[in-house]
């Protein structure tokens, strides 16, 4: 069986969340979005969903993510789970920065 860790969309991104239109392919998330809230062992993440289910506290909802040993994310759609990434953001380099600020100054 595998385990699988459990991210819970912010309260306050759930109904938009569900107003989006479905898109297919890998949905492009961000961390500050979402709550860790534990494990769960299962041998999909539909097992792992079924048994989250029956539990009014603990169920999957839409926008809810499952992540895997090896840290494929699955994120819970109405059509089912889809991949998903984390948006990871650029950083800049003190070399970019450097030449960035050098460039913008006028000769």
């Amino acid at each position: 069986m595998a385990a699988y860790r459990i991210f819970r969309l912010k309260e306050s991104l759930r109904a938009p969340f569900r107003q989006l239109p479905h898109v297919s392919g890998v949905s492009r998330i961000k961390l500050k979005d979402y709550d860790e809230s534990g494990i769960v062992e299962a041998a999909t993440p539909y097992a792992a969903w079924c048994a989250l289910k029956d539990s009014n506290a603990d169920a999957l909802l839409v926008g809810d993510l499952l992540v895997d040993e090896a840290d494929q994310i699955r994120i819970v759609k109405f059509v089912g789970f889809e991949p998903a990434e984390w948006i990871v953001p650029d950083v800049k380099l003190p070399q970019e920065l450097l030449a960035t600020a050098s460039a913008g100054s006028p000769a």
